[in-house]
């Protein structure tokens, strides 16, 4: 059953709120009304609505500044507020009010105007709430919501667990930044594959740390696995300092405190199929399927990926090892140019990051942001061995 809106209507314009609340009560939203902003936003903390509509012309100035502190709490912060402003003094009030507030509409406003720019606000809302802040992917939520409405529908699908080995390793090495750095990238990477081997509609997650999804049909899992396994391990070693990639581990303490030599990451993905119609029948079963093949790819080294094969026939393959790349002939451009002193390490980063989001060739961003000439771009693709295949 779908949960019932709950609008805040705050104005104290007695003919717009009777419009206001006769519309939205009529439309099935849950309607609480209040003259003025309140000093204390405790109340609107027990309220907990999903949107906020405020008449600015029917608020006192002084009060205006409590949009900021919604959106400074952290129980509040994600409620979309919307101001109904005088369009007379427009651009003064746009003035006043230009911290805390997510979208305007000239008073009087149109009610069917109105209820779109809510709607709107609550499906941006709920994406942002439910989205991974440092990859911009689905959370765990909407991967379950999607989860729940294919099985719902019926339909046949792969579900892939990435797991990265030994990532907390590296994290506690070469910290947090850079192991964010890794994160982002191993996102794009994901993303880069999803696009290249499998089809349209499918879907990969960020369920949090280094833990990612993807949804494909059944016939496409394979190829993006192995296309996976291959783009990280090329590419991944390459956060490692030299003398860790060349020794292939680094020296750290184990969950039992122990020096011991960890390897360089790795992949798990472990894959569950849905291909008859009484196969899977709730995302808790998906669930326990991935936990226990995790269990069984965790103690095997190098990265890996395999599928249940209660639904396969009995002479599927068992885990498809993948070992880690030891050639390293491959570089990656952004290593070249760090190479070559064409670029520092801070400028390097900077374009990685535009690169990651945008989803544009190293090459174009590093010229976009003027680190790089053309020609100097060009002499150094021109003397590589091998084509990129994802550009860093």
């Amino acid at each position: 059953m779908e949960k019932i809106k709950r609008i805040l209507l705050i104005t104290s314009d007695k003919g717009l709120r009777e419009v206001l609340n006769f519309c939205f009560d009529g439309w099935g939203y849950e309607v609480f009304l209040q003259d003025s902003l309140s000093q204390d936003i405790a109340v609107i903390k027990r309220m907990s609505p999903d949107v906020i509509v405020v008449d600015v012309q029917g608020a006192r100035k002084p009060q205006m500044h409590i949009c900021q502190l919604l959106k400074d709490d952290f129980a509040t912060a994600f409620i979309p507020i919307i101001t109904i402003i005088n369009k007379r003094q427009l651009r003064q009030q746009l003035l006043d009010i230009r911290q805390g507030v997510d979208d305007y509409l000239i008073k009087p406003p149109d009610p069917l105007d109105l209820r779109i720019r809510i709607e709107m606000a609550i499906k941006r809302s709920q994406y942002s709430f439910y989205t991974n802040p440092l990859t911009g992917l689905p959370g765990a939520r909407m991967v379950e919501d999607i989860l729940n409405e294919k099985l719902k529908a019926g339909s046949f699908f792969s579900f892939g667990y990435v797991d990265i080995d030994n990532f907390k390793c590296f994290n506690d090495t070469y910290g947090y930044i850079k192991g964010d750095r890794v994160i982002m990238q191993t996102a794009y990477m994901l993303y880069t594959v999803i696009k290249r081997c499998g089809s349209a509609g499918d879907l990969i997650g960020h369920i949090g740390g280094d833990d990612f999804v993807f949804i494909t049909v059944v016939d496409k899992y394979k190829a993006v696995c192995e296309s996976f396994i291959e783009m990280f391990d090329r590419i991944i070693p390459f956060h490692y300092s030299s003398q860790d990639r060349a020794a292939g581990y680094v020296y750290a303490k184990d969950r039992a405190r122990k020096l011991r030599k960890i390897p360089l990451m790795s992949l798990s993905i472990a894959v569950v199929n849905k291909t008859g119609p009484g196969e899977i029948k709730s995302v808790f079963e998906i669930n326990d399927r991935v936990a226990e093949i995790k269990r069984y790819l965790k103690v095997i080294p190098s990265s890996k990926f395999m599928a249940d094969r209660r639904n396969l026939e009995e002479s599927a393959p068992g885990p498809q090892l993948c070992g880690n790349n030891k050639e390293q002939a491959y570089k990656p451009l952004g290593q070249v140019l760090i190479e070559k002193k064409l670029l520092s390490q801070e400028q390097l980063d900077e374009a990685l990051k535009i690169h990651w989001k945008r989803g544009v060739v190293l090459g174009e961003i590093v010229k976009e942001l003027g680190f790089l000439k053309e020609e100097d771009l060009r002499e150094v693709l021109g003397g590589l061995e091998r084509p990129l295949l994802i550009p860093r």
